[in-house]
């Protein structure tokens, strides 16, 4: 096994971790790990990162459920337009992008470098999001749940393409969203989003069995060793503080962000 094997496996174990110690974020580095250390395929490995992120999310999603927190009538109206919508993606829009996209001079902008410089924007504005810790300038809002149906199927839809596309969860996208759309409080709407990530990641997944051949003994250790990771962040949160954590990792993925983009155009 190489060393790069090594740490691609390790980048699996961090990504949980991550994922334990401040609850959504980490899964971005899926991709990257799996790009950069692995040698997986861009297309491949966003297809890889949905099955992580579902499976992983749906750990998070089911403690939520012990402690009450779910909202599953928000979830369900959120989830149906999101999952048709990253379904369809996986499915019939990746497949159908040209694997030449247009070229600027004597460089060409391939379909893989098309999809890992989408990754990194997308990279870049959650990166923000964590930097600037939005959740703490939310106020408290009404117990009584008003849906904008409208503006959550929109979203929804928005959502789950972006996460067709680049394999992410996009929480980030989906935390405000059921804020603001659904009047969600906070703590309903983390632990929600886990349950929407979840869901409409693994349809996503679903959409790409059709279409690519899965190696699953590597997907499942992968993924053995991020819902592994997992639990030693759970437990490592006890003595991290999560929120300044949050922070210092979203200026780790901007500037992961930024070298992809670098990267890609060198």
């Amino acid at each position: 096994m190489e060393i790069l094997d090594v740490l691609g496996y390790f980048g699996a174990l961090v990504i949980g971790i991550t994922l334990g110690l401040i609850g959504g974020g980490g899964s971005i580095l899926t991709v990257p790990v799996l790009v950069y250390l692995l040698s997986v395929n861009p297309i491949t490995a966003t297809a890889y990162s949905l099955f992580v992120v579902g499976a992983s999310s749906l750990v998070g999603a089911f403690k939520n459920i012990q402690k009450h927190r779910v909202d599953y009538k928000t979830a369900v109206v959120f989830s149906i337009p999101a999952f048709i919508a990253v379904y369809s993606t996986r499915a019939f829009l990746v497949p159908a992008i040209p694997e030449s996209l247009f070229r600027l001079g004597n460089f060409e902008i391939t379909k893989n470098i098309g999809i890992m410089l989408f990754f990194a924007v997308i990279m870049i504005l959650a990166s923000v999001s964590m930097i600037r810790g939005n959740e703490k300038k939310v106020q408290a809002l009404p117990a009584k749940i008003v849906y904008n149906y409208p503006l959550i199927v929109i979203e929804g839809t928005v959502v789950g393409v972006l996460t067709g596309i680049v394999g992410a969860g996009g929480g980030f996208l989906i935390i405000p969203a059921l804020v603001l759309l659904a009047k969600l409080p906070m703590k309903k709407a983390v632990a929600t989003s886990l349950l929407i990530i979840a869901i409409k990641s693994l349809f996503g997944f679903i959409g790409d069995v059709q279409n690519l051949t899965i190696d699953w003994v590597f997907l499942l250790i992968f993924t053995g060793l991020a819902m592994a990771g997992i639990f030693v962040g759970i437990y490592l949160n006890r003595f991290i503080n999560g929120n300044k954590l949050k922070k210092a990792f979203g200026w780790f993925v901007l500037i992961m962000g930024i070298y992809i983009v670098v990267a890609e155009l060198a």
